[in-house]
């Protein structure tokens, strides 16, 4: 049979699988956090005809012969450039300015997830959720594991929380009924305080400064090596390096915007355009594989 059949079906599947992603980039064109992927093509091994040859005194070298044998998807990577800012005057919704990944959890000490998408609220229980319901974790200095946060009431006063804000560090601002107003603070990741030392009677309680919390985040040496798991969240891997948590301007990560959503970074006129590119690409390769098949007929009826 001819190679020409083979290469051709390669380049179909893989311009296949290109379209594939390109679908699911446009399907998430508007949402919030997503990173869009995109398809690195490498040709597969070549067969040598003829080796190459040095040149000599007598004669000039002599180039190798060799014919490829089609392609193969290289890797499919995923483009962690910053997406569109959209202001929503929610105090809930956040976006980062900068390299550093919020994390979720579905249950406090259950698997880390990594996610730029800061559509985040308060539950029943007051516990800060993202849209799937999974704990946005926070950190404080005088406990080593993340904690989830809780925005309901002061443990130590009974006095409930009315407003709360995020500041640019992840501080979490509250207004207790009284009108009192400090950072959220936890002694052991279940009591939650206002911690403000123009207000706090530390005859009261053992305030620290180190009890105070702001949203964990981490920062990753390699983003493009981490899994996509579904919702708009990622898991770290071996190829990402670790994923640390700790207050974002201890990571260096950047920023955190109140009242800003980051949208999808998916540019639709660069993926139409390459939409276009893979259709062309398609065709090519089944013209290549009926103009084959048009050889093979031609010698079949040779007999006749």
């Amino acid at each position: 049979m001819l190679k020409s059949l083979y290469s051709g079906v390669s380049g179909m599947k893989g311009f296949q699988t290109k379209l594939d992603v390109i679908g699911n980039n446009v399907a998430n064109v508007n949402t919030v956090g997503f990173k869009k992927s995109r398809v690195i093509f490498q040709d597969i091994i070549s067969q040598n005809i003829a080796g190459a040859t040095s040149p000599t005194g007598l004669r000039g070298g002599v180039n190798p012969k060799q014919i490829g044998l089609g392609t193969k998807i290289a890797s499919i990577d995923t483009i962690h450039t910053p997406g569109s800012p959209m202001t929503t005057n929610v105090g809930s919704d956040l976006a980062i300015d900068g390299d550093a990944f919020f994390v979720v959890s579905p249950e406090i000490g259950g698997a880390n997830y990594l996610t730029k998408a800061g559509n985040f609220t308060r539950d029943a229980s007051g516990d800060l959720v993202n849209s799937n319901g999974f704990y946005v974790l926070g950190k404080t200095d005088t406990s080593p594991a993340p904690i989830q946060i809780n925005i309901s009431s002061d443990a130590v006063t009974n006095k409930a929380f009315t407003s709360y804000s995020i500041d640019s560090y992840g501080y979490i601002n509250v207004v207790d009924e009284d009108g009192n107003s400090g950072k959220l603070a936890s002694k052991n990741g279940t009591d939650f305080y206002l911690y403000n030392p123009e207000v706090n009677d530390p005859a009261v309680y053992d305030y620290d400064p180190g009890d105070v919390i702001s949203l964990a985040t981490t920062v990753v040496s390699n983003p493009g090596g981490l899994k996509k798991i579904g919702n708009t969240m990622f898991e770290a891997t071996g190829n990402s390096g670790a994923a640390v948590l700790g207050r974002i301007e201890d990571n260096a990560g950047g920023q955190i915007n109140s009242g800003v959503l980051e949208m999808s970074n998916v540019d639709l006129t660069e993926e139409f355009t390459e939409m276009i590119i893979a259709q062309r690409g398609f065709q090519a390769n089944a013209r290549t594989i009926t103009t084959s098949d048009s050889i093979l007929e031609e010698v079949v009826n040779l007999k006749r």
